[in-house]
């Protein structure tokens, strides 16, 4: 019956998949909307079941009264029907009663559990989300080096609730992984769908399903001793799989094959012991100052030195005496000295930040990068987040917080960019990247991307810093403040130490906006310089 039921939950969800490709995982304030979906489809699904219940509650009763009665009309059916009244009643019965009750068996309560299911399924994610989501969680398991027990029992870092992944969870990011020839995941999470298995978890995979995958990723890592090992399990439990002796016989022969080229003697594998997320190295990929980077999300390698944190200080910024700050001064702190970094605090209200995050999230979409060789804007897995673009136009409060831009920085945003709003995801992040162009042909009639006024809309509990590898910088969002810094030295050329990024977010949600300030019309408000300086 469960089987069954088990069946029936993945038919009726994988006939919702096909509609959308929405890249829903990519954004964390989308994702809340599918919280409120999925309450509805369970109150539906309730009221089917009750429907249901009170269907086979009527059958039951007509069963019960009939069962009675057959029981009395088959002792002697002669002596039953000699009684008019019985004879009556039978011919009632199967021509009136038991039509009644076809149509009741013939009612079909899922309609409208169905009809609701149909509305909401086109907003539902799909297996690019899945999948997107399972990545997600590997790729915080790699930045915040966390085992995959830890994520199956919910241990995070500022969460007060855990979430647990079931052995069948496991199993299918090991698969996700295996899938995209990702043996060094594959292995950490088919460990751990083994490990809760033999602690007696209930699962619906076999486990010989788990050791296959998990034998074959063990010896794409290259531990042939392990992979023979796990292999010999697999065979003790299930010795007609169709691959296990084979692959046996071959990890056996390409190990003697192994130690005699290195002049060793053939031994037994050693006994297996669990694999630990160090067990493996990971594999070096595209970005080069990956571990500086990832090490800086984890706050290791932060270069704040007290000879640094000295040359910091605190004060009030008027703007130059701008009008607007006068009598309301902004509180400006120094994150950094050079480049020089600086936060504003109570740089958003929190009403303003409410009113941008409603105008923003209808029109959240996935965030894109330009491609460095063809120049041509497409999405990308190093940057996992959704944006909007707003106009001062639509609202007074983009409007103001424009305005507010101009007077902090005393650089015009007539030639800026939009404002852009971008809500991060599932471990939703941006990896080391510049701000302005380094290509000429990329650069906008407003010139290159001048300074960047960064404006953080909301806390995270952990994750989600704004990192610079190439001066060891790390700086935390927090509600209701902006950072801001120069991307260009006033010779114009780019400051390449500028060169920063969005951490994966652990845990919360993570809302930020950003207004890129153009070098057009600041020709008296930043003088060019000669010379590359702050």
């Amino acid at each position: 019956m469960r089987k069954h039921l088990s069946l029936l939950a993945l038919a009726l969800v994988c006939c919702c998949f096909w509609s959308v490709q929405a890249e829903v995982y990519t954004s964390i304030g989308q994702m809340t909307d599918l919280i409120y979906t999925e309450k509805e489809l369970v109150q539906s699904l309730k009221e089917y079941i009750q429907a249901e219940e009170s269907k086979l509650a009527a059958v039951k009763s007509w069963a019960n009264k009939l069962d009675v009665l057959t029981r009395a009309s088959t002792s002697d059916p002669e002596v039953y029907l000699a009684h008019p009244v019985n004879a009556y009643k039978l011919m009632k019965r199967l021509n009136t009663e038991w039509s009644e009750l076809e149509s009741l068996v013939l009612q079909d309560p899922s309609d409208g559990f169905i009809s609701n299911m149909t509305v909401h399924r086109q907003y539902f994610p799909d297996e690019e989300d899945e999948k997107g989501a399972a990545k997600a969680l590997m790729r915080l398991q790699d930045t915040y080096k966390l085992d995959s027990e830890s994520f199956s029992k919910g241990k995070l870092p500022g969460m007060h609730h855990n979430a647990i992944l079931t052995v069948d969870d496991c199993y299918d990011m090991g698969k996700t992984a295996y899938n995209e020839a990702d043996y060094y995941h594959a292995v950490l999470w088919m460990q751990q769908a083994l490990r809760q298995m033999d602690a007696g978890e209930e699962h619906v995979v076999s486990k010989s399903d788990v050791l296959d995958y998990l034998s074959y990723s063990v010896y794409q890592m290259g531990d042939l001793p392990r992979a023979i090992e796990l292999t010999r399990r697999l065979v003790a439990i299930d010795s007609s799989h169709q691959r296990a002796g084979g692959n046996l016989r071959y990890f056996e022969k390409l190990l003697s094959k192994q130690l005699k080229e290195l002049n060793q003697e053939v031994q037994e594998p050693a006994t297996e012991e669990p694999i630990q997320l160090g067990t493996y190295k990971r594999p070096k990929d595209y970005l080069p100052e990956r571990e500086i980077y990832e090490g800086l999300c984890r706050g290791e390698g932060v270069k704040m030195t007290s000879e640094r944190r000295s040359r910091l200080y605190c004060r009030y910024h008027d703007g130059n005496r701008n009008p607007r700050l006068l009598l309301q001064p902004m509180k400006e702190e120094d994150e950094w000295d050079s480049p020089h970094i600086v936060r504003y605090l109570n740089a958003l209200s929190d009403s303003e930040i409410e009113k941008i995050k409603e105008l923003a999230k209808p029109r959240l979409a996935r965030a894109t990068v330009r491609d460095p060789k063809t120049g041509v804007l497409t999405t990308a897995n190093y940057r996992v987040s959704k944006s909007a673009w707003l106009e001062g136009e639509e609202d007074p409060v983009i409007e103001r917080v424009n305005q507010r831009i101009e007077d902090i920085t005393g650089l015009t945003t007539q030639t800026a960019e939009l404002l852009q709003i971008a809500n991060y995801g599932v471990g939703g992040q941006y990896e080391p990247h510049f701000d302005f162009s380094r290509r000429p042909q990329d650069i906008m009639v407003d010139g290159n991307r001048l300074a960047t006024f960064l404006n953080y809309m909301s806390d995270v509990e952990a994750g989600g810093a704004t990192v610079f590898p190439d001066f060891g910088a790390a700086i935390y969002p927090k509600k209701g403040t902006a950072v801001f810094w120069y991307n260009l030295f006033r010779s114009g050329e780019g400051d390449y130490r500028t060169r920063h990024a969005a951490c994966p977010v652990l845990v919360g949600c993570k809302w930020v906006s950003n207004k890129w300030i153009h070098e057009r019309g600041q020709e008296f408000r930043r003088p060019c310089g000669l010379t590359e300086v702050d």
